[in-house]
């Protein structure tokens, strides 16, 4: 990858002109509970605002640390750490308040982690504040090359020359979408060997052709180091993106207020959360 802070470059600059259709494995939006209390008009603006909170990108070590603008916690186990806390005092009510739609588990596969939390294996904060600042932070302004998904509309419109278009991915997701069946643990490298099969008729089917060192990095379970998983979640989101881009699922997210314009979605998910996602009437943009 290099640098974080000239990867998207480095894409446009091996795209030649053309455009960079990118699946990321982190949060792009925020909960409805968090932006119901934002004066910004939707996502993108928020993310550009953050450059102007002085501790948004720092994690919190105390609950009492915890406010609006400062929302990532936690920094280190330590006695009352739990998700309800965390949402108490952001004014978030309970728990659930943390997490997105697409974050809440559907009948066909588990949630994922909440967007401002940051302990554990089951996690993104970090991913969201590493990529938010040194990533999207410098891309955010007008007329930018970067077009984020579904805020700017859906993931094929935006794949104009010269322009990337970002859109949020899930493993868990993408194996659905991608028709892997249940196979063991992602975590144990022999396990994702069985797959290569799989991955490589997959790989056909949506006309991707795998250079040499793929295949053998396939077959060989994606390395024995603890980074294996990590390359194996990275294939399946290029999956996941090369599916949608061959049609084989929705390039749009729900006709939700909410979901397009501050908490996004995951490309090609269908399925809905459970339970039903609490309703909240999204304030007017303001007038530009």
């Amino acid at each position: 990858m290099g640098p974080v802070d000239a990867f998207l470059n480095t894409l446009r600059a091996e795209a030649g002109g053309g455009p960079v259709a990118l699946g990321v494995d982190l949060p792009l939006g925020v909960p409805r509970a968090y932006a119901a209390q934002r004066p910004e008009a939707d996502f993108p603006a928020f993310l550009a605002a953050t450059a102007e909170f002085p501790d948004f990108y720092r994690v919190c070590p105390t609950l009492q640390d915890l406010h609006a603008e400062r929302p990532f916690y936690p920094a280190r186990g330590i006695a009352g750490m739990t998700r309800a806390a965390h949402a108490a005092a952001l004014g978030l009510g309970e728990a659930s308040g943390l997490s997105r739609a697409c974050d809440r588990a559907t009948a066909e596969r588990p949630a994922g982690a909440p967007v401002f939390w940051t302990l554990g294996a089951n996690q993104s904060g970090k991913a969201a504040m590493a990529a938010w600042q040194q990533m999207l932070l410098p891309e955010i302004r007008p007329n930018s090359p970067l077009r984020l998904w579904p805020f700017a509309g859906s993931f094929q419109a935006l794949l104009a020359p010269g322009c990337v278009a970002m859109a949020e991915t899930y493993p868990a997701e993408a194996m659905r979408h991608l028709g892997i069946a249940r196979f063991g643990s992602k975590r144990r490298q022999a396990d994702r060997a069985t797959l290569a099969p799989q991955l490589l008729a997959i790989m056909a089917r949506l006309n991707a052709t795998p250079d040499p060192a793929l295949i053998a990095t396939l077959a060989d379970g994606f390395g024995a180091d603890a980074s294996g998983e990590d390359r194996f979640d990275s294939v399946l989101g290029v999956l996941c993106v090369l599916n949608v881009l061959n049609g084989h699922r929705p390039d749009t997210a729900p006709d939700d207020p909410w979901i397009t314009q501050w908490e996004g979605w995951v490309l090609g998910q269908t399925a809905l959360p459970r339970p039903p996602t609490p309703r909240i009437t999204p304030s007017p943009a303001p007038s530009p």
